[in-house]
C-alpha cells in the first residue's frame, strides 16, 4: 500500500496533542488583535484571546494561500508520501480553495505523488470529528481511496449544533441582521444554528436564555440522529471559553447514549472571533445535518 499522510488546517479545533501523537499534518490560519499578528507558535492561550474579546477587542483573520498550503504539502511530498487533506468548509473560506491550488501546482512538480483535497462542508470540531474518523481508518490499515471515497460520503452525515452568548459577534460577520442582534441582547434571545449541506452557516432556531439554548442543542441532537441513535457513541463539543456549560451538555447526552469517545475543545481563535466568548458546539454523526 502507498504510503500517506491525513493533513487538516487548525479551523477543526483539535488539540494539539491530538496532531503530534496520530502525526496529523496541520495548517495554521493566523489571526490579528489588538494591532498584533498572531500566527503558529505565537498563539495566545485562548483562555486569554477571549478575555481580550471580551474586554472589547474584535479580532481579524485571513484565510490561507497557496504558498502557505505549499510548505505543508511539499515536505510530505519529499518524504515519497501521498496525502489527502481535509479542508476547512469551502462554504466558510477560501482556504479550500488555495489548498486545490497549491495541490494541481505540485502535482506537476512531483508527477509520482497523489495529492488528494477535500472540502470537509464542516469547521471547528465537525472538521475534526471528519479528521478523526477519517485517521482511525488509516491506522486501521485502510488505503487513501478507501478513505477518501469514505470522507466524501459521509462528511453530510457531521451534524453541527451551536449558539452563541452574544449575536453581535454573528452582526459583525454578516451573519445575522444589526436588528436581530440589538433585539437579542434586550430580550436575552439565544440563536441555534448550523453548517448545512452546502457548509454554510444557517440559523435553525432561537430560545430565551442560555440554559435553554443548550438543553435545546440536546433536543435537536435527538432528531438529527434518527437511524443512527443505536449506534452513537462518539461526540465533540467544542466551546468559547465556556467549559461549565460544554460539561453540562456532555452530562445531558450521557445521559441517554452510550457514549465511549469523547473531545471538549476550544473553539480556536480564527473561528472564535466570528463566533465570540460563549459559543458551544455540539457535533456528532447523524441521518442528515
Amino acid at each position: 500500500m502507498r504510503e500517506y499522510v491525513i493533513t487538516t488546517d487548525n479551523n477543526a479545533d483539535l488539540p494539539e496533542e491530538y496532531y503530534r501523537e496520530h502525526q496529523v499534518g496541520c495548517m495554521y490560519l493566523s489571526y490579528t488583535m489588538d494591532g498584533i499578528h498572531y500566527e503558529q507558535g505565537s498563539f495566545m492561550p485562548e483562555s486569554e484571546f477571549y478575555e481580550k474579546m471580551r474586554a472589547g477587542s474584535m479580532p481579524t483573520t485571513a484565510q490561507v494561500n497557496p504558498q502557505e498550503a505549499r510548505l505543508l504539502f511539499e515536505p510530505y511530498l519529499k518524504e515519497g508520501k501521498d496525502i489527502l487533506h481535509i479542508a476547512f468548509s469551502s462554504g466558510l473560506s477560501g482556504t479550500y480553495n488555495s489548498c486545490r491550488i497549491a495541490a494541481e501546482e505540485l502535482q506537476e512538480e512531483y508527477p509520482d505523488r497523489i495529492i488528494t483535497i477535500v472540502d470537509s462542508l464542516a469547521a471547528s470540531l465537525g472538521q475534526g470529528l471528519l479528521v478523526y474518523f477519517a485517521q482511525k481508518m488509516k491506522e486501521e490499515g485502510a488505503d487513501m481511496q478507501t478513505v477518501t471515497e469514505w470522507t466524501e460520503s459521509h462528511r453530510s452525515h457531521i451534524v453541527h449544533l451551536f449558539t452563541v452568548d452574544d449575536l453581535n459577534h454573528l452582526y459583525r460577520g454578516g451573519r445575522v441582521s444589526r436588528t436581530t442582534a440589538v433585539l437579542g441582547g434586550m430580550l436575552n434571545i439565544k440563536p441555534v444554528l448550523h453548517v448545512d449541506e452546502e457548509g454554510k452557516l444557517i440559523p435553525i432556531g432561537k430560545v430565551r436564555g442560555r440554559k435553554k439554548s443548550i438543553l435545546e442543542l440536546a433536543a435537536l441532537m435527538d432528531q438529527k440522529l434518527g437511524s443512527y441513535k443505536d449506534t452513537c457513541d462518539t461526540i465533540f463539543i467544542s466551546h468559547g471559553d465556556c467549559l461549565e456549560d460544554a460539561e453540562y451538555l456532555s452530562e445531558k447526552i450521557k445521559a441517554k447514549y452510550p457514549v465511549k469517545t469523547e473531545i471538549i475543545h476550544y473553539v480556536g481563535a480564527v473561528i472564535g472571533a466570528h463566533s465570540g466568548p460563549g459559543t458551544l458546539a455540539l457535533f456528532f454523526v447523524g441521518e442528515s445535518r
